[in-house]
């Protein structure tokens, strides 16, 4: 159990009202019970939190209530994101390794690993500290995985893949499959053998039923912090770097490289040997075929500036009208001409 002016502390929060009640849970507003915290960024939000039942409220600076126990913070979310896990813990997977798991015996494994129900070890792999396998794993020849690493079910992980630390890997998603490389040889299309691997760096989370290919010669590399959503295909020798988001259903085509803090919103499509520099914004369902300047944002498809691509939109809704319009004066324009003429 934890107290009002407890969390506060773990937070960096000051309190504003009686610190010693216990808070027992955390709910949204609409939903919360006497016990729960809840948060409140805007002022219309702290209105529904003080009319709820919750017992305190994570809010900015400067918020004030005549009604509930406050706790004044930096950013309510970041804080939210950090009382979370106080009350709900991810589980506890014990050290081990269940009796239908199959390791090769040159596979390395540490005693701190947890290696769920029908899990397959390949040879020399090597399982770090506190990794959980939670079941129907499949770890391909000389792949590496860090320490406290969680790979959900059915997890497939092909050969030669570097997973680093505190790396999260959501059920049914694919590390390393062959890349899409075919030659044009005699009529066929010919296999271009993909050799490379995936190189995925520490605090990197991948979401449920993603595919990141295998690069056809070097890697394919997920940089340190970046996050990929569900259902995102990421081709052969594509490079991330540090912290960007990925959100669902984006596709990536062979080669292109992305620097740090790169947002690519979803259902989006990125061509191939582009360059997406630093802090560069994809607006949802846009199609890139060229390379974005650091810090730039695109929409649209092709994908064009942010102002460039709304203008365009509000330009195409008001083409029927204007179409109506250029019929009217050709009409007027017929009427007025003279026969012969």
């Amino acid at each position: 159990m934890f107290t009002i002016s407890s969390l506060a502390q773990q937070l960096g929060g000051e309190v504003i009202g009686d610190g010693s009640m216990a808070i027992t849970g955390v709910a949204p507003a609409d939903q919360a019970r006497a016990g729960d915290l809840t948060f409140a960024e805007k002022p219309s939000y702290l209105e529904a939190a003080e009319a709820s039942h919750a017992t305190a409220i994570l809010v900015p600076g400067g918020f004030e209530s005549a009604s509930k126990t406050l706790i004044r913070v930096k950013d309510p979310r970041v804080a939210m994101a950090k009382v979370l896990p106080l009350f709900f813990p991810e589980e506890i997977h014990p050290a081990g390794i269940h009796p239908s798991a199959v390791i090769d015996p040159t596979a390395a494994v540490h005693p701190t690993a947890h290696i769920g129900p029908h899990c397959v070890i390949g040879a020399d792999v090597s399982v770090g500290e506190r990794s959980v396998l939670m079941g129907g794993n499949h770890i391909g020849r000389g792949s590496r995985i860090g320490n406290d690493v969680r790979l959900h079910p059915n997890v497939v992980i092909y050969s030669r893949t570097q997973i680093g630390d505190r790396v999260r890997i959501h059920s049914g998603t694919t590390i390393g499959a062959d890349g899409y490389g075919y030659v044009f040889d005699q009529g066929q299309h010919r296999k271009m053998p993909q050799v490379g691997n995936v190189i995925i760096h520490d605090d990197v989370e991948i979401g449920s039923n993603a595919s990141i290919d295998r690069g056809a010669l070097g890697p394919t590399v997920i940089g340190a912090g970046t996050k990929i959503d569900n259902l995102v295909h990421v081709a052969h020798n594509v490079v991330m770097g540090k912290h960007c988001l990925i959100m669902g259903q984006v596709g990536f085509a062979g080669s292109t490289h992305l620097s740090d803090y790169v947002v690519i919103a979803s259902q989006s499509g990125i061509a191939g040997h582009l360059k997406l520099g630093t802090q560069a914004t994809i607006g949802a369902k846009s199609g890139v075929m060229r390379d974005i300047p650091a810090g730039e944002t695109v929409l649209g498809y092709p994908a064009a500036p942010d102002k460039q691509a709304k203008r365009q939109w509000i330009a195409m809704a008001q083409l029927p009208d204007a179409l109506r319009r250029l019929k009217i004066l050709e009409k007027q324009l017929a009427g007025m001409a003279t026969p012969g003429s």
